[in-house]
């Protein structure tokens, strides 16, 4: 049943609040911006149309306060709220407190966002839907020693997963048998601090793999897929740089992988954006189901701009009860994209984070180029949240076509005031074997920084 959303809470910051508030403006949605005592002066705060504070700058006392934000939510009478990412947007407790006071969540519903944030619990339905997984425990092991004995079954090495996990944490590779049980003692520590939670389950640990990642979009009926993102240059399971199409599939593979993630979103039912998330071993060509993010992703700009679809306006719309309003066959992927995530970091110190004033910031621009940031002179990169400070995104006809506009528009960008990774991305695009499309999820800490 359609239920218009004419005010929007954002419950979130940075760029991808900017990126909520621009799609709520084109389509008359009134915003209301959340921001704690560090962001005060934000870029999101200057575009909302109302904002209101939640808390002092840590995130545990404000971004990650449910309560705070349902409160506030309440306050201005908004009809639902977006999440983003990270945060509290894939936090089934909060999708169910919206849901508890009238708002609507903007998001799959709690249900599925408990099964698939649980890994162990997404890959027994992943096996349910016949998607392929790589071999492992059935679920989360007990104990060390039911850790132990997975990995002699499936063969060393063996990576140790947090089952509530993300963002790499809680996660450990185990290379032999005399390692696993510091290993482990090292990811549950990990994962308790950080989720709270520290389940953990195995997985056998393939080398010189892909990540690559499906675009789905679900109004709870039909589901539909957006082609792949190619997120295998990481450092320590942080994505650096996506593309899309992936350098690495066939359009065989590709419809593969497609229909895939499809059966899988039928399966739980899908509602909203989401990705799901593979490993493709180029060696076998195998690809396995890793997991699912039940929210947009940071990287979702590459999508948008070879589909031509906003995915951030579809969640909404799906959310207000609309129909997706397209087939597959309606999709279309045009040319290459690919993002380059600029941090405040400084690569020389081994990516150590670098907060502090931004005294000049000018954007690139031209044929192709587009950038997501909530960067503007004078703003202040506090030392409390993530350190994104913008996402370059250029499409060309081709790859080669993409990567001269990315290289440009790194040329173009300025950041003075704080340390970025805009040196280290001019470096990379110019390396031989990224630029042939060589590499996998390992590279950069084995073929470009060795």
């Amino acid at each position: 049943m359609s239920k218009p959303i004419r005010k929007i809470l954002v419950a979130n910051r940075g760029e991808i609040a900017v990126r909520i508030i621009r799609a709520c403006k084109e389509l008359g949605i009134t915003t209301v911006q959340v921001y704690t005592e560090a962001d005060a002066g934000s870029l999101a705060v200057q575009l909302a149309d109302q904002s209101i504070c939640i808390g002092q700058a840590r995130s545990t006392e404000s971004y990650l306060n449910a309560p705070f934000l349902v409160q506030a939510a309440l306050m201005h009478k908004v009809d639902a709220v977006h999440p983003g990412y990270g945060f509290l947007s894939e936090r089934a407790s909060f999708a169910e407190l919206c849901e508890h006071n009238g708002l609507i969540f903007i998001g799959p519903s709690a249900e599925v966002i408990r099964n698939m944030g649980d890994k162990a619990m997404a890959r027994k339905l992943a096996r349910a839907a016949g998607v392929p997984t790589t071999p492992g425990s059935e679920g989360n092991v007990a104990d060390v020693e039911e850790a132990a004995s997975v990995a002699d079954t499936i063969g060393y090495p063996v990576i140790l997963k947090a089952s509530a996990g993300g963002g790499g944490r809680g996660m450990r590779v185990v290379w032999q048998a005399n390692e696993l049980r510091d290993a482990y003692n090292e990811a549950t520590r990990e994962a308790k601090s950080a989720f709270g939670d520290d389940a953990m389950y195995v997985e056998k640990y393939l080398t010189r793999i892909r990540h690559i990642e499906i675009q789905v979009l679900g109004d709870g009926v039909d589901v539909l897929h957006f082609g792949e993102r190619d997120c295998s240059i990481q450092r320590r399971n942080q994505k650096l740089v996506e593309e899309s199409p992936s350098p690495a599939l066939t359009t065989e593979l590709r419809a593969r992988l497609g229909e895939a993630a499809l059966l899988l979103c039928r399966q739980v039912g899908y509602r909203s954006a989401g990705t799901i998330e593979f490993i493709f071993d180029e060696q076998s060509g195998q690809f396995y189901f890793m997991e699912m993010n039940t929210r947009i992703q940071v990287e979702h700009p590459v999508t948008e701009m070879v589909t031509g679809v906003d995915l951030v306006k579809s969640q909404i719309r799906i959310a207000a009860g609309e129909p997706l309003g397209l087939l597959q066959q309606d999709i279309r992927m045009h040319g290459h994209a690919i993002e380059c995530r600029i941090n405040a970091e400084d690569p020389d110190r081994d990516f150590m984070p670098c907060p502090g004033r931004v005294t000049s910031f000018q954007a690139p621009g031209g044929p192709g180029v587009r950038v997501d940031s909530h960067l503007f002179p004078g703003y202040v990169v506090p030392p409390y949240y993530d350190s994104l400070l913008a996402k370059i995104i250029c499409w060309g006809q081709t790859r080669e076509e993409a990567l001269m506009r990315m290289q440009r528009a790194l040329e173009e960008l300025v950041i003075e005031g704080v340390r970025t990774t805009a040196g280290f991305h001019r470096k990379l695009l110019s390396h031989e074997q990224f630029r042939l499309g060589n590499f996998h999820t390992r590279y950069v800490q084995e073929g470009f920084l060795s």
